[in-house]
């Protein structure tokens, strides 16, 4: 099948992947820009999986204010200085930061979510159907656990940035790592609003 040189750039553009690995997933989807897209996605996903066992011990602090009112820091490693220090990895950090002003999420992923306060919001949920038999309120109860991980959760929370709304900030990283070729991890965040309550007043 013939690939045309405006099919691998279109592509390009779209994914930032190279050129020739653009070219082999326009020729493995025959030609379909969405289903090379997706395989190209699919790669990723391996490639990010392989990476995240490789250690990030480097990366930036990024910080972001919004109208003098939110501020966020946020630690974002990688595996060298080389990548901290390009540009690329310096946008994503400060995205990363602007997500967390306007998103405010509590946890950076549903794995760091103490299991006390998911037991305390399925008691919640469970509580709101009781009047319904055991599966149909199992189902109920996952279905608003989702939906709490993807409030309070910033690796499940959908990307500030994406205009169709369809991306989640953890398949923003995985395309990011994909890109970079080195190993991401956003580490921690702080993020303080004018006049909030503290624990300590």
């Amino acid at each position: 099948m013939n690939i045309t040189t405006s099919a691998i750039k279109e592509l390009r553009e779209q994914t930032g992947v190279g050129m020739m690995d653009c070219k082999k997933a326009l020729v493995e989807a025959n030609g379909d820009m969405k289903k090379a897209v997706e395989i190209l996605r699919q790669k990723g996903l391996a490639m990010a999986s392989k990476k995240a066992q490789r250690t990030a011990s480097e990366g930036i602090i990024g910080s972001y204010i919004h109208m003098d009112k939110i501020g966020v820091l946020v630690e974002v490693n990688c595996e060298t200085d080389f990548v901290a220090k390009t540009d690329e990895f310096k946008e994503f950090v400060k995205d990363i930061a602007m997500h967390i002003a306007a998103s405010n999420p509590v946890y950076i992923s549903r794995e760091d979510v103490p299991k006390e306060v998911i037991e305390k919001e399925r008691q919640i949920y469970a509580s709101q159907v009781e009047n319904k038999p055991p599966h149909v309120i199992d189902r109920i109860v996952e279905g608003k656990l989702e939906k709490f991980y993807t409030e309070q959760c910033l690796m499940d929370q959908i990307f500030i940035k994406d205009p169709e709304q369809k991306k989640r900030v953890k398949d923003i990283l995985v395309d990011k790592i994909a890109r970079l070729g080195e190993n991401i991890v956003i580490k921690r965040f702080a993020r303080f609003q004018l006049g909030e309550k503290t624990e300590t007043g």
